[in-house]
């Protein structure tokens, strides 16, 4: 059987104003029910009622109505001052609801202003630059009405809340409300403390995570190169040296006469693809096999003083031990200065200055083999031009000897000449014989002994005359003509005469190419000798362990930007 309840009625007293902003409004059965104590609901009621909270009622309200009765509003409103009355109507005129009427008349309790009713308290807070119904008044004096509290003592209240309605005494509907807006104030205090202390766990969760993210692929590869470099790593030491490659001058000419032709210019510097070529010939496999066979580069490497990670093993490939060369062999060259750097590192210094050397003499024989083809060509072919034109030369010079003892002849132009002196002679005599014998034949009675006898004389000179003409023209039983004679010494003496200009140009051409080769041989200088050091080189431990820990924080750094950056885009 449920009892009917009765709700108490607060006689409120109203406003009287024209539009009736300052009234209350009417406190409902409901309200009346649960402002009822226990002692006066009846006894089923309070048999079935549950342990209840305060009433759950609008603060305000419930202030309102327990606030001490006020004078007539139309008389405190309304004063002797135009002025007042003025700012009073133009409030009423804004149609407030009674709720911010008596938030306004709170805000001015706070701030010590003496209002009549909840119109004086607007007017009053406005005329002081306050507004009332702004948000952060609100707040401020929400703070300002509820009272710090100790962790503990917030779950004193929040306990105390918990308890029964039955066992809390009357409450006026006034305090009610205060209590009210404690919890409110209390339960935002506990939603803001929670909201920090997930903030500050996430905060805490996330510093914890990026610690072990940065100790495990930072600090801790960092820390174990460094154990590595500073512990185990075996100490390396490194011998030097630099040389440069140089040729003969090729200012001086090929053809230059003299001493200076003879022994070529001066040293010049070689161009760089010969600084080149000895540069990768000593990185290449061939010079690290000549290595391995005459210094034992494989066995000093593979001893048991090398540490794990340099050790060559007895049995390993030759791949493996030509990366070790290159690790081991570091090689440069400068093109602006033409200088080649090498820097030989070895687990002890003797065998690191011995490897440098003989990397060196390696060096000198490729230089030297780079052009040793190319001018044992050139002067082989020169040489073999100048035997040929000497061994021709020999041929004509035998073939003129010849045919100077075949003819009986030592020269056919000195024959000629004898012969046309012959004739000559002979012409001259026959002459004056035949002037001799016109002046016997003019006289009247000659001497025909004379006669007959200057006439044999002039046949036998003619005769003669001929026979030396013929000579010189027509061939005899025991030899050639003279014509013949003297063509085939002419022809013998311009054949040597051909072959000793041949073999004079042969000649010149086996001095150029001498003086060319001379010129295109290289010559290796050292301007940095190897000398062994007495301190260990290599490992740079701590240059090695910082740029270790730049490396692998470069690479945290970027893995960490790209996940962020998918994370982003996933998310949008």
């Amino acid at each position: 059987m449920t009892t009917q309840i009765k709700g108490r009625r607060f006689r409120l007293k109203r406003g009287t104003g024209p539009t009736g902003q300052d009234a209350t409004p009417a406190t409902t059965p409901e309200d009346t029910a649960e402002s009822r104590t226990p002692a006066e609901q009846p006894p089923a009621a309070r048999e079935d009622a549950p342990p209840q909270h305060p009433p759950r009622e609008d603060p305000a309200a419930v202030a309102e109505a327990a606030a001490p009765a006020d004078p007539p509003q139309h008389g405190a409103d309304v004063t002797g001052d135009p002025q007042t009355d003025a700012e009073l109507a133009a409030i009423r005129a804004e149609q407030l609801t009674a709720r911010q009427l008596r938030m306004a008349m709170r805000v001015a309790t706070r701030h010590g202003i003496r209002a009549t009713s909840g119109l004086d308290a607007v007017r009053l807070l406005r005329r002081r630059g306050i507004d009332p119904f702004e948000r952060s008044t609100l707040l401020d004096l929400v703070r300002a009405e509820t009272p710090p509290q100790t962790q503990q003592g917030r779950n004193l209240a929040v306990v105390e809340d918990k308890l029964p309605q039955a066992k809390r005494g009357p409450e006026l509907p006034q305090h009610a409300a205060d209590s009210r807006m404690k919890q409110l104030a209390a339960e935002r205090e506990r939603e803001l403390g929670k909201i920090k202390r997930d903030i500050t766990r996430r905060r805490r969760r996330r510093l914890l995570q990026l610690g072990a993210r940065l100790l495990l692929f930072v600090s801790l590869p960092t820390t174990l190169l460094g154990y590595y470099f500073y512990v185990i790593a075996t100490p390396l030491y490194a011998t030097e040296a630099e040389f440069i490659i140089q040729q003969a001058d090729s200012a001086m000419p090929a053809a230059a006469g003299g001493l200076g032709g003879m022994m070529g210019g001066g040293l010049g510097l070689g161009n760089s693809q010969d600084s080149i070529t000895v540069q990768s010939y000593l990185q290449s496999r061939g010079a690290m096999r000549r290595l391995d066979a005459e210094e034992g580069f494989r066995a000093h490497f593979s001893t048991e003083e090398i540490d794990p990670l340099r050790r060559l093993a007895p049995d390993a490939s030759e791949e493996a031990m030509y990366r070790l060369y290159q690790r081991q062999v570091r090689i440069s060259f400068d093109p602006t200065e033409g200088i080649v750097r090498l820097e030989v590192s070895a687990a002890t210094p003797e065998d690191s200055e011995r490897f440098a050397s003989a990397l060196i003499a390696y060096a000198e024989e490729q230089v030297d083999l780079m052009t040793a083809r190319m001018r044992e060509n050139q002067m082989q072919d020169a040489r073999d031009s100048y035997l040929e034109a000497e061994e021709r030369m020999q041929e004509a010079r035998r073939r003129a000897v010849e045919l100077q003892e075949s003819f009986a002849v030592l020269s056919g132009e000195v024959e000629v000449s004898l012969l046309s002196q012959q004739i000559v002679t002979l012409e001259t005599e026959l002459t004056q014989n035949r002037l001799s014998l016109q002046e016997l034949l003019s006289n009247p009675r000659p001497n025909q002994a004379r006669v007959d006898q200057l006439q044999r004389r002039i046949s036998n000179l003619e005769s003669q005359i001929g026979a030396l003409r013929g000579s010189m023209t027509q061939g005899s039983d025991d030899g050639g003509s003279l014509a013949r004679i003297q063509s085939e010494l002419v022809m013998a003496e311009a054949d040597i005469q051909t072959r000793q200009m041949l073999l004079s140009q042969a000649l010149q051409q086996l001095e150029s190419a001498r003086i060319e080769a001379n010129r295109q041989v290289r010559y290796l200088s050292l301007s940095v000798t190897p000398i062994a050091p007495d301190e260990a080189t290599y490992p740079r431990a701590f240059e090695n362990t910082a740029l270790a820990f730049l490396v692998f924080s470069g690479i945290y750094l970027f893995l960490s930007m790209t996940v962020a950056i998918l994370r982003e885009q996933v998310s949008a």
